[in-house]
């Protein structure tokens, strides 16, 4: 368990996870809330469903692994679980839609969707997340802090501390 949460104290961690957890988020926002000319869940749930043929399940996953599994990589909440859940998603985004289209977003209006370049980097900052964890501030590292010193309470004392809880 304590593998999942494991960080270090690294301002890469902190600066990795704030910058791809705002960018993801405005993505999640647009899927979930129809915020910045999105579609809402409704929409972009019959889009992935009705027009490619996905699963609810994984359309569902994708919305709520964008908007609100971009917050709690803001928050360094589950660091590792959301980087590898973004890489699964950007994998499927290039297979299914983007791959077609070549490397180069359509920054010029010159070919008919986007490039999967964005998808790489995505897939790039998640698994320097995976290596680093969380980094500086991030829920991740007071969880583990938390566990390393409940594992660190001696039996006896842990005995005391439970008589006394349930004293109260």
């Amino acid at each position: 368990m304590q593998a999942l949460f494991k960080t270090d104290e690294s301002w890469a961690g902190l600066i990795l996870r704030v910058a791809l957890g705002g960018v993801i988020f405005a993505h999640g926002a647009q899927k979930l809330l129809g915020w910045y000319g999105g579609f809402g869940f409704e929409g972009t749930m019959g889009f992935f469903t009705q027009k490619m043929g996905l699963p609810w399940v994984i359309a569902f996953l994708v919305i709520i692994g964008e908007s609100i599994g971009s917050l709690g990589l803001i928050a360094g909440l589950l660091t590792r679980f959301t980087a590898a859940s973004f890489i699964v998603i950007m994998l499927g985004a290039i297979v299914t839609v983007h791959l077609p289209q070549g490397f180069f977003m359509n920054w010029f209006a010159q070919q008919q969707g986007e490039g999967f370049e964005f998808h790489l980097l995505v897939i790039a900052m998640s698994l320097a997340l995976l290596v680093v964890g969380g980094g500086k501030w991030s829920l991740d590292g007071v969880i583990v802090r938390w566990f390393g010193e409940r594992a660190a309470v001696p039996v006896s004392k842990a005995r005391e501390t439970s008589f006394a809880l349930r004293m109260f």
